[in-house]
């Protein structure tokens, strides 16, 4: 993982956006400081409009090569 963490971000988020304590903010887990935030990370899953909008763009071919 090449990204560097944005510590001050990340301590105004917890301490001033979220109202921690300083002891509370470091004895989160990365996951559960996004979560509280509101940036869990996790990618929605694809619903059946995107599904249909993805094999219109790229339909299986109909010779079984491709």
């Amino acid at each position: 993982m090449s990204e560097r963490t944005d510590w001050a971000a990340l301590l105004r988020a917890g301490l001033g956006q979220l109202g921690l304590r300083p002891a509370e903010f470091w004895s989160l887990t990365p996951a559960e400081l996004m979560l509280m935030l509101g940036r869990d990370g996790a990618a929605r899953p694809m619903g059946r409009a995107a599904l249909m909008a993805l094999s219109a763009n790229w339909p299986d071919a109909e010779n079984g090569h491709g």
